[in-house]
């Protein structure tokens, strides 16, 4: 853990000040409650009033309520909960037909984070956790995500000119070779990973949509290569696809996946 930003405590201890049953609060009520000086929590409510976390309350001179930003981060806190809950109920599912370790993940700027797991039965399986995050380019999970990205999401996400970090003598390390081979995933539909992010692992990865159609997450299907046969890679494509389009159907997808 890094050093704790004061202001940046402070600022969330006035957010949970709401927390309780008072709607609104006056900035000296605040002060008052949490014991600081009175301009610092006129600039923090400022700050937070500008970036919409709080705004005037037209019913309390002087008073402030939470804001709409707040409401979009709790749906969006929301809206992962669902994710992950429907996401380990599909990967169980899945893991169950195909007897290997299935995830299902969510993309942060250029990395994944993993929010659901399911392990095979076999003694050799795959060393990972939920909330485990990687470089999206060494994964087929990230990489299905980043293919789904608009270019110019990708472009800032992934420069031309970055220099992508390697997990394994297999991964992508060059930004334009990722991008062909992007372009071949969303040609395809599915990503397939022959050991970039672990060298004793293949995985193959299939999008997961929400109501609107957008691609929220991936689910994937990881072997250990002890156990990998090419001959069988078409197999776990197609369960990953209806696992995806299970899950995406849980999610309210009512379209062709």
């Amino acid at each position: 853990m890094g050093r704790q930003v004061p202001a940046v405590a402070r600022a969330l201890d006035i957010l949970e000040l709401f927390l309780d049953a008072d709607a609104v609060l006056s900035p000296p009520e605040m002060t008052r409650r949490l014991g600081l000086p009175r301009t610092t929590v006129h600039e923090l409510v400022s700050t937070l009033t500008a970036r919409g976390y709080l705004v005037p309350a037209p019913e309390q001179a002087g008073g402030y309520r939470l804001g709409v930003r707040t409401y979009q981060l709790g749906s969006r806190y929301a809206e992962q909960l669902d994710l992950a809950a429907e996401g380990r109920q599909v990967a169980a599912d899945v893991a169950q037909t195909c007897d290997e370790t299935v995830h299902v993940a969510i993309l942060e700027d250029a990395d994944v984070i993993y929010i659901a797991k399911v392990d095979s039965t076999h003694a050799v399986r795959m060393v990972s956790a939920a909330g485990r995050k990687l470089p999206a380019h060494c994964t087929a999970v990230g990489k299905m995500l980043l293919a789904m990205l608009p270019g110019e999401v990708l472009d800032e996400r992934i420069p031309v000119d970055a220099a992508l970090p390697a997990m394994t003598a297999a991964s992508i390390t060059s930004p334009t070779d990722l991008r062909t081979h992007l372009a071949e995933i969303r040609e395809r539909g599915i990503a397939v990973e022959e050991r970039e992010s672990n060298p004793d692992v293949h995985c193959v990865a299939a999008p997961v949509r929400d109501a609107s159609g957008a691609v929220v997450a991936a689910l994937s299907i990881s072997v250990p290569t002890v156990r990998w046969d090419a001959a069988r890679t078409p197999e776990l494509e197609q369960l990953a696809l209806k696992g995806a389009a299970d899950l995406s159907a849980r999610l309210g997808h009512r379209g062709r996946p």
